[in-house]
């Protein structure tokens, strides 16, 4: 079998699950369920709802996720594809379902926590705002930033700024749904406006489900560039990268800490100290 940081793009992740050589042959696994949670969040104090759709593919014991855009999926996918084995979503469904499958799939042969080194981390019970707030100082907490570094962010939200902010980063933001923040700073809404002058980069695991994360991973690994991700879309599937352009990961499977205000897990996996 391959070891985990030999697949350089998320398309040679999946030609290695459908070969067989990263576990058991996905055409003998079945995606008991297919189902989708449309939802939305805004922050006391903030003035920007945040509006979040994942498809969710269930194999065995595994929820493998993936946030998709408005109007990218129908509603009867879940039909459709609900019970289809893994080999049938990775060959033939809309590429969100297929990015779910994938996650299910690498989750199904290797749960979070089972690697050595991991750290289990508890989000605290409490408000909305208490949670992400600890979240986010565990995604940042994944770097040891320099005042003054340039960190891109890829996937916005306020806490998240607020902790880099808060360890003396500047963020250079890039979001395809946000205009500016509760502090009215401009985002970005294409990788070219923000990666040329970031020193680090943090991205959320949407980049594994709209196209862009091979575009961050591969800009990074040729510049050297820190890149953390904070992955409920691909939890499992950005483990993968880890140590061959990902420095570090904070992994939350399904259920997300956004649906429970009561404490939930994340898990914490690092490829080396992080610094820059």
């Amino acid at each position: 079998m391959r070891t985990t940081n030999e697949a350089r793009s998320v398309e040679d992740l999946v030609d290695d699950v459908l070969s067989g050589s990263r576990g058991p042959s996905p055409d003998e696994l079945c995606a008991t369920s297919v189902f989708w949670v449309h939802h939305g969040t805004r922050l006391s104090g903030g003035t920007v709802t945040y509006r979040t759709r994942y498809v969710l593919v269930r194999v065995g014991r595994v929820f493998g996720a993936c946030a998709f855009e408005e109007n990218e999926l129908d509603p009867r996918v879940c039909e459709q594809w609900s019970g289809a084995t893994v080999e049938r979503l990775l060959r033939h469904a809309p590429s969100p379902v297929r990015a779910a499958a994938l996650d299910a799939y690498l989750g199904a042969v290797e749960a979070h926590g089972s690697a050595p080194g991991t750290e289990r981390l508890v989000l605290p019970s409490g408000t909305p705002e208490t949670r992400a707030e600890a979240r986010d100082a565990a995604i940042v907490g994944s770097l040891d930033i320099a005042p003054g570094t340039n960190v891109a962010l890829i996937g916005v939200v306020d806490p998240l700024v607020a902790a880099v902010r808060e360890r003396g980063g500047k963020c250079v933001l890039c979001d395809f749904n946000l205009e500016r923040t509760r502090w009215g700073d401009p985002v970005a809404d294409h990788l070219s406006e923000v990666l040329p002058e970031a020193e680090a980069v943090i991205a959320t695991g949407m980049t594994l489900g709209n196209g862009t994360f091979d575009v961050i991973l591969d800009h990074c690994r040729r510049r050297g560039l820190p890149l953390v991700l904070y992955a409920q879309t691909g939890s499992h599937t950005a483990r993968a990268f880890l140590g061959d352009g990902v420095t570090a990961l904070l992994a939350e499977p399904f259920p997300f800490s956004q649906f429970s205000a009561d404490p939930t897990v994340v898990y914490r996996y690092r490829a080396g100290s992080g610094t820059v």
